[in-house]
């Protein structure tokens, strides 16, 4: 069967360029350029351009695998460098792929009047915040209150976002074969009167959690990923693990742990 690809870009020369030659190379091997129903999705550029390609494509989680080639500096899920794409389209084009699956994280914004409400899914995070000051959220964990979050906002991550917003807030980086989801506070008011529990929580699959604001008139910044919207009069913000999953399309091992070590540790650029 005939493999069906598309490419995204970053938008900058150098990865418009190097995206015009993969699309010849790979239509050189005879497989189709499909922009709407594509088996393999290729992203050049960096983890942001990922991120776009994730969200273009994320209703056809189930057919389409991604790979990342990084033009700028090293990408968390880019690992193909520009000097590799000869490799990589040989790969593409002749090669069986090992599938790597990645939890993503569900999200469903519940209106305070009627029954319908938003779902999103992201691959990194979300994150709450205010327009206008403290940020007021219940905490409830399988139905049962935990706690009322005061501060700056909460960040609520996946394994594989553990390693972004997540860590810069203090959080632990989690394994993506972990089923799991982390919520991370930012700044939160601990005081003789207000308290949180002032750690990161790390969620099981079948743990949902639900932030419900105190005051439904108040406006919120949501960011799924790196998209950002305003919202208010919300009932709940619904968290738990997805059951729909990303797809890596892996040619060669690149260890989760290798990928931290070389983003953080590594003295190698």
């Amino acid at each position: 069967m005939t493999k069906k690809f598309a490419i995204t870009s970053k938008g900058d020369h150098k990865s418009d360029a190097l995206k015009a030659r993969m699309v010849q190379y790979l239509k050189d091997f005879n497989m189709v350029y499909d922009k709407k129903t594509p088996d393999i999705v290729i992203s050049v550029g960096g983890d942001g351009t990922f991120l776009e390609a994730f969200h273009t494509y994320n209703h056809r989680l189930a057919e389409t695998a991604f790979i990342g080639v990084h033009t700028g500096h090293l990408g968390f899920y880019a690992d193909w460098l520009p000097e590799e794409i000869e490799k990589l389209i040989i790969e593409v084009a002749k090669n069986p792929f090992e599938v790597v699956e990645y939890p993503l994280l569900d999200i469903k914004i519940h209106p305070v009047e009627g029954d319908d409400y938003q779902q999103f899914l992201a691959l990194n995070e979300a994150s709450v915040k205010s327009t206008d000051g403290t940020v007021v959220l219940d905490v409830h964990i399988k139905g049962s209150h935990f706690e009322r979050f005061r501060g700056d906002g909460l960040c609520i991550s996946t394994p594989s976002g553990s390693t972004a917003y997540n860590k810069a807030l203090g959080g632990a980086i989690l394994h993506p074969s972990l089923e799991s989801y982390q919520l991370t506070e930012m700044a939160s008011i601990n005081n003789r009167v207000f308290r949180t529990i002032g750690s990161p929580l790390i969620l099981p699959k079948h743990h949902v959690c639900e932030l419900k604001p105190t005051r439904v008139e108040k406006n919120f910044l949501i960011t799924i990923d790196h998209r950002t919207n305003t919202y208010n009069n919300i009932k709940s913000i619904e968290c738990r693990v997805a059951d729909q999953k990303i797809r890596f399309a892996r040619f060669r091992s690149f260890p989760f742990w290798k990928r931290v070590h070389d983003s953080f540790i590594s003295d190698d650029r």
